[in-house]
């Protein structure tokens, strides 16, 4: 199966309940759109987690090979390059958030 396909139905059966019980509770489209935003950070801080550990791993396995020691490295570049993702989403989500409902 394509990747794309996959993914796309992946987070769709993460998303869907969310929408349908922020829509079924209160109403509002700011609950909606906070519940969908908070399993996408989840989510990303979960893949982020999984990446840090495959990371540890492939230093671990690499035993001094040059070449699996590059890939640890490009590895471990992209472990931080999403750990720092995952936290500016979380502090866009607060910013946002503090703008919309208080006013400024």
């Amino acid at each position: 199966m394509n990747k794309k396909a996959l993914l796309l139905i992946l987070f769709s059966s993460l998303l869907a309940p969310v929408v349908v019980f922020a829509q079924a509770g209160q109403g509002p489209i700011e609950n909606i759109v906070g519940n969908v935003v908070n399993v996408v950070i989840f989510v990303a801080g979960g893949i982020v987690v999984i990446i840090w550990a495959v990371t540890g791993v492939l230093f671990l396995s690499s035993q001094g090979d040059s070449g699996r020691l590059t890939t640890a490295k490009s590895a471990l570049f992209a472990a931080i390059a999403g750990t720092i993702l995952v936290i500016l989403a979380l502090s866009a989500k607060a910013i946002i958030g503090n703008i919309i409902f208080s006013g400024i």
